[in-house]
């Protein structure tokens, strides 16, 4: 199983704290805000990851490139460098593999998704999320529930301050079905998106291959609408990074040892 995480947005809203890095690349302590995200889902052993890259894409694969050399030990004899040697063999992201898919300087989220469907095999489930916040979130029950209901997503639903997609539910048995989707409207109350998707491949019928879509807006509006979306509500900690005193949050609670979402 494959998790697909978004990292080609350009971060406008957080260029104070770094204007030289994609917004993923933004640490938390000493590694990126992506690392940490990917961690949540190697927890669940969902370390086969596809990167959506954009803007600045260079810097996410020149991390990923010199990782093992960040991790480790490292013997160099200046006039051989061809021979450098590295310890420190048994750290856990070695088992992780790492596609980093060129999907556009300017696209949206939407399109993204599409231009990487082709990395994810059409039998299998898929998460997708956003490489900008993180989460106590169990990915493997998030996983499970998406399998007991069969439909073709889940979006996990969280409560902070209402400046992201609310979302009108509906009960059914076997969980609770999403009845609308509405992206940052002006008012109202509820849960708000969260990310930590589950799909299935029939999320691309409601896709398509223009740099303008907007995962959050038509896709996911439609799917609501079919009856295909449903709700996973996580009631624990989440919290995005869009601003400096979020990224200044999420480092104290790091620096202080009081991180939720350490795994």
């Amino acid at each position: 199983m494959k998790a697909v995480i978004l990292c080609g947005g350009q971060g406008t809203r957080i260029r104070d704290v770094a204007e030289d890095v994609p917004k993923p690349m933004i640490r938390i302590g000493e590694r990126p805000i992506l690392w940490h995200i990917m961690r949540l889902y190697a927890a669940a052993q969902i370390k086969d990851f596809v990167l959506c890259l954009g803007y600045k894409s260079w810097s996410i694969k020149e991390y990923f490139l010199n990782f093992h050399a960040q991790v480790a030990d490292v013997t160099i004899c200046p006039g051989r460098p061809g021979e450098a040697r590295f310890g420190a063999d048994d750290f856990p992201e070695r088992e992780w593999q790492i596609e980093l898919i060129e999907t556009g300087l300017a696209s949206q989220t939407g399109a993204r998704l599409w231009r990487v469907r082709d990395r994810l095999p059409a039998g299998d489930l898929f998460c997708f999320t956003y490489g900008d916040g993180v989460a106590d979130i169990d990915i493997a029950e998030v996983v499970a529930f998406h399998r007991r209901h069969g439909r073709a997503g889940t979006v996990t639903g969280v409560r902070p301050p209402g400046r992201f997609g609310v979302m009108t539910t509906a009960g059914e048995q076997e969980g609770t079905r999403i009845a609308a989707f509405e992206e940052k409207p002006q008012t109202g109350e509820g849960l708000i998106n969260g990310g930590f998707f589950v799909f299935d491949h029939r999320v691309f019928d409601y896709l398509h291959d223009d740099q303008d879509l907007v995962f959050e807006q038509e896709p996911l509006r439609n799917l609501a609408a079919d009856g295909q979306l449903m709700l996973f509500e996580h009631d624990g900690f989440w919290q995005p990074m869009d601003t400096y005193r979020e990224w200044k949050l999420l480092n104290d609670m790091w620096a202080g040892g009081t991180a939720p979402w350490q795994r």
